[in-house]
C-alpha cells in the first residue's frame, strides 16, 4: 500500500491525501482477474436490493429467478450453447471439480501445463507433454488416449493463463471423439477472447470464470453437454436441476450475465497490437528478454516476458511500487517461491522460469497505459541491468540454451 498524495482521482473516485489505496493506478494483470464492468456493476447493484430467494414461489422469489435466468441465458448467448446446459458454480475452480468428479472410474488425462485446481485434483493423472511453445503435443496425445486400456477423462485447457498460448482444441476434440473419451475444457482465460463456436467444439464440460470477462469474483459456470455423465459434488439442495446445490449468489449470476453480454472477442483483438509494440519496445531495450510462447498464436492480452537475472518477484515488486499492477511466473505459497510449471513442461529451467513477469491487458487498458508502463519497466531495467553476459553467467547450462534457443526462434 502507498498513501496517494495530494488528492487523485482513481477510478472516479476521490482518494483523499490521508487515505490509502490498495489498487495500483495502471492494472495490467486481467488474466489474474478483470476489473468489472461498469454494466456487471450496474446489475449487481440493481440485483442486491432485491430480497427474494430464488427457490421461492412468491413474487420476490420469481423475480430473483427471473433475473439468474436471464443471466443463464446471457451466458449461453456467448458460448452458442443451450441454457439448460449452464450450472452455475462458486468459481472456475469449483467448476473444474465438478467436471473431474464426473470421471468415474475412467483414466483421467491432462496436459502438463493446466491450471492447479486440475493438476491437485488429479495426482494420479497421465499428464501430456507440451513442446517448447507451450502447445500440446497432438501425438503424445493421440498416444495416451490409446494406450488408456478403456475411454479416458482428458481436461485440457483453451488458453494458458501464463503465456496465453491457444491450445488446438478443436484437433483434440476430434482425437478425443476418435478414442471414445470424455473432454473437459477449462476456457477460462478463451471466453470473451475468442470468437470460437463452442457448440461446434462440443466439448463434453466446459469452464467458464466470471470475473475473467469482467463480472464478479465468485461465480463461475459449467457447460455439460446433454447426455454427458454428471456427478454432483454439492448435495442437499434442488438447485440448479439438482446438480448443484447451494442457493444462487443472484447478485453474482446477474453480473455475470452483464459481463457476458458486454464481451466483443473482435473488439478483444485491438490488444494484439498494443502487446506486439509493448513486446517490441521491451526487447528493444532489453536484447536478453524472451517471450515465453511467442512462436505460438496467443490471445490477444498476454505477453510472459522471461529477463535473464532479474527475478521475476522484484520485478512486481518494484513495479507496485512504481504504480503498475502485474504479475510474477513463479507461483507463491506460503512464503515459499516455485518456479512456473507451465514454463518447466516447456522446457525452461527454474533458474530462467524464475526471471518471468505476466503482463495481461484487457477491456480497460488504453494505449497510453502501455505505454507508461514500457517507460517504467526500461527504466527499472536500465538502473539495475548488467551487461547481458554477465545476467547470464549465473545461469544453468539448459538455461543459457533456452535464453539462445528462445531468441532464436523469436527473430
Amino acid at each position: 500500500m502507498r498513501q496517494v498524495r495530494p488528492p487523485t482521482l482513481l477510478n472516479g473516485l476521490t482518494v483523499p491525501s490521508n487515505r490509502f489505496t490498495l489498487m495500483p493506478s495502471i492494472y495490467l494483470d486481467h488474466n489474474g482477474t478483470c476489473p468489472p464492468r461498469p454494466e456487471a456493476v450496474a446489475a449487481m447493484v440493481a440485483a442486491l436490493s432485491l430480497p427474494g430467494n430464488p427457490s421461492s414461489v412468491h413474487a420476490q422469489g420469481r423475480e430473483a429467478r427471473r433475473r439468474v435466468e436471464v443471466a443463464r441465458r446471457q451466458v449461453a448467448a456467448l458460448l452458442n450453447l443451450p441454457p439448460a446446459t449452464l450450472i452455475f458454480t462458486g468459481s472456475g475452480t469449483e467448476a473444474n471439480a465438478l467436471a473431474l468428479a464426473s470421471a468415474g472410474e475412467r483414466p483421467v488425462i491432462t496436459s502438463a501445463i493446466e491450471h492447479a485446481s486440475v493438476l491437485e485434483a488429479t495426482p494420479g493423472a497421465g499428464r501430456c507433454p507440451v513442446n517448447p511453445d507451450g502447445v500440446v503435443d497432438l501425438g503424445a496425445l493421440d498416444t495416451m488416449l490409446g494406450n488408456a486400456g478403456r475411454p479416458a477423462f482428458l481436461s485440457l485447457m483453451a488458453v494458458n493463463n501464463e503465456t496465453g498460448v491457444i491450445q488446438p482444441v478443436a484437433e483434440v476434440a476430434t482425437l478425443v471423439r476418435r478414442h471414445g473419451a470424455l473432454f473437459h475444457c477449462d476456457a477460462s482465460q478463451a471466453v470473451g477472447r475468442l470468437a470460437w463456436d463452442w457448440a461446434a467444439l462440443a466439448p463434453d464440460y466446459l469452464t467458464v470464470s466470471a470475473h475473467k470477462i469482467g463480472g464478479p469474483q465468485g461465480v463461475g459456470t459449467l457447460a455439460v453437454r446433454d447426455g454427458a455423465p454428471l456427478a454432483p459434488i454439492l448435495r442437499g439442495g434442488g438447485q440448479e436441476r439438482r446438480r448443484r446445490a447451494g442457493t444462487e449468489n443472484v447478485a453474482g449470476i446477474v453480473g455475470f450475465g452483464a459481463a457476458a453480454a458486454a464481451c466483443d472477442a473482435g473488439a478483444f483483438n485491438r490488444l494484439a497490437v498494443l502487446r506486439d509494440g509493448l513486446e517490441a519496445r521491451l526487447r528493444a531495450a532489453a536484447p536478453e528478454l524472451v517471450v515465453a510462447g511467442a512462436r505460438a498464436e496467443r490471445v490477444a492480452n498476454t505477453s510472459c516476458l522471461v529477463t535473464p537475472g532479474w527475478r521475476g518477484e522484484t520485478q512486481v515488486m518494484a513495479l507496485d511500487l512504481a504504480g503498475y499492477a502485474v504479475s510474477s511466473g513463479s507461483a507463491c505459497s506460503s512464503g515459499k517461491v516455485a518456479a512456473s510449471h507451465v514454463l518447466a513442461a516447456m522446457g525452461i529451467g527454474p533458474d530462467l522460469a524464475g526471471c518471468a513477469i505476466r503482463v495481461s491487458l484487457g477491456w480497460s487498458t488504453t494505449e497510453d497505459e502501455v505505454r507508461q508502463f514500457a517507460d517504467a519497466w526500461t527504466a527499472l531495467h536500465g538502473r539495475r541491468a548488467p551487461a547481458p553476459a554477465a545476467q547470464q553467467a549465473h545461469l544453468s547450462p539448459q538455461d543459457r540454451q533456452s535464453v539462445i534457443s528462445q531468441t532464436v526462434r523469436q527473430q
